[in-house]
């Protein structure tokens, strides 16, 4: 597991050192930044529905009002839909992928094969800053609720079916919900 001490020198070197600017910095689209938006009246305040076709998260902080994100979410086949609660909530998460992704894309994921390797939390984990883990009936889905490593990836159906939000979102939700809370995914 990554020390508070290593992370903190590890960000120190990486501002320390020389960087390649870009000519454009990355810019979110705004209807994908968090914002407070209407919300159903009948659909009761603490739970959060996901609607991957449109791509937003939403978190239901009193009748008639949600707070919506932008998210990425599970290209086609690999979706999770129904209905989940979130079991397990990690700050800078470990992070394996599941064996049916090492078999669908070994290329991918050549260091995982054939071990038992676990890729520490930190800011190359592809879970980010915060994972709410879902699950159904007392078992892990193996789905997420996540930040990402790939931020030009909301908006989009690309990931292997958990749902990804920028670091800086995903820990605004994260600080919002408790354990047990109601997670929809139409």
């Amino acid at each position: 597991m990554i020390s508070r001490r290593h992370f903190i020198a590890t960000a120190a070197a990486g501002l320390a050192a020389p960087s390649v600017v870009t000519a454009q910095a990355f810019q979110i689209d705004p209807v994908f930044r968090p914002q407070n938006v209407r919300m159903k009246p009948d659909i009761a305040p603490g739970q959060i529905l996901v609607l991957p076709r449109a791509h937003f998260v939403y978190y239901v902080t009193e009748p008639g009002v949600a707070r919506r994100y932008g998210v990425g979410v599970g290209r086609a086949g690999l979706e999770f839909t129904g209905t989940a609660e979130i079991a397990v909530k990690k700050e800078w998460p470990t992070w394996r992928p599941t064996n049916e992704m090492i078999e669908r894309e070994p290329h991918l994921y050549k260091k995982f094969i054939d071990n038992d390797y676990v890729q520490p939390g930190g800011p190359g984990n592809p879970l980010g800053a915060r994972a709410l883990y879902l699950f159904q009936n007392g078992r892990d889905t193996f789905f997420r609720i996540h930040g990402t490593t790939a931020p030009r990836t909301i908006g989009q159906s690309v990931s292997n079916g958990c749902i990804r939000m920028l670091n800086a979102h995903v820990e605004d939700l994260y600080d919002r919900v408790p354990i047990g809370t109601k997670v929809t995914v139409l």
